[in-house]
């Protein structure tokens, strides 16, 4: 077996991530705090062999990896089944919002049914099937190796559950920082 290091990177911070607003697929910039945290992820990666970056396409993602790409000389690849999970009439709500536009749904969401799909969006089940592709095959094509992926906080979420073993079901003890780099070893 061989062991391919995969570096997951949530995107830098956005004005919305501050305000807990949901942006799914609205593509939303990286504020100033989060291109601070974009210089600062390229840094510290500066020093680590790297054979491969891939990116969610939506702009806090590329904005994200675009200094690290630069400092390591290694050009992205966009990778779109690393976009956030699709929210639908979520997207642009606060939380607050959410519950009290949508108490059904806001409900349905926070009881992580796998099969639900939020109105105009997708199911979890849907988020799970494309992360785990995506990754699969972005470990398959850099056996060996050691790949960066910026991405967004439910693909993270994905992934650690994924990688613990944990039910879609189990309520998030995790935390998914902004530009926090999640170690993983995948076997192949």
């Amino acid at each position: 077996m061989t062991a391919t290091t995969l570096l997951l990177v949530r995107h830098g911070e956005t004005a919305w991530n501050a305000e807990h607003r949901i942006q799914g697929h609205l593509d939303i910039p990286l504020s100033p705090s989060g291109i601070q945290q974009a210089t600062r992820l390229a840094k510290r990666l500066a020093g680590t062999p790297i054979d491969a970056i891939y990116s969610s396409e939506l702009a806090r993602a590329w904005l994200t990896a675009e200094p690290l790409a630069a400092r390591v000389g290694v050009p992205i690849v966009a990778e779109t089944r690393l976009r956030e999970r699709s929210f639908g009439i979520f997207e642009g709500l606060t939380l607050d919002e959410i519950a009290t536009r949508h108490p059904d749904g806001f409900r349905r969401w926070r009881e992580r049914e796998p099969s639900w799909a939020i109105d105009g969006g997708e199911s979890g089940q849907q988020l799970i099937d494309r992360v785990l592709a995506a990754l699969h095959d972005i470990v398959t094509r850099h056996r060996g190796g050691t790949v960066v992926a910026v991405t967004h906080g439910g693909v993270l979420d994905v992934v650690y559950r994924t990688a613990r073993q944990l039910p879609w079901s189990a309520p998030r003890e995790h935390q998914m920082l902004n530009a926090g780099v999640n170690l993983l070893s995948a076997q192949t």
